[in-house]
């Protein structure tokens, strides 16, 4: 079993999780991580060490995925530091609520790799970025 721990800049996480339980109902493999203004590298560190403890007490600590908002911000740097420790770990950027969902359905993500997790919740985070406009339809 895997846990998702998502890390965003303010309420973003919450929100995230928030609206995923709305669609999938409870979810008891999320944590989420909100980094506030002033909170350094350390602060989020300890947070996120509580999320994989909350995890583990849980039994969804074998493979952990972190869900960051942005490439290069505070909540990914901090699960980087994680991550380079752990071959079970995997960070994905650039959060969206078609991965996520995709990332809780469980019957579709049975017996994979971190690796297989983490690419298959990418292309589909990739495919729910659709454009439309007026013209389309013309």
């Amino acid at each position: 079993m895997f846990g998702i721990i998502i890390g965003t800049h303010g309420d973003l996480a919450n929100g995230f999780a928030k609206v995923a339980q709305m669609i999938t109902g409870e979810q008891k493999c999320i944590e989420t991580v909100s980094v506030r203004e002033g909170e350094g590298p350390l602060d989020i560190l300890k947070k996120y060490e509580a999320s994989i403890e909350a995890l583990k007490e849980r039994g969804f600590a074998e493979k952990i995925i972190f869900l960051n908002d942005l490439f290069g911000g505070s909540p990914y740097n901090a699960a980087c530091r994680l991550v380079a420790k752990n071959d079970h770990y995997a960070i994905l950027t650039g959060v969206n609520l078609p991965m996520l969902l995709e990332l809780l359905n469980e019957e579709m993500n049975e017996g994979l790799s971190i690796r297989e997790l983490v690419d298959k919740a990418r292309d589909i985070g990739e495919m729910g970025v659709q454009v439309f406009y007026k013209d389309l339809v013309e």
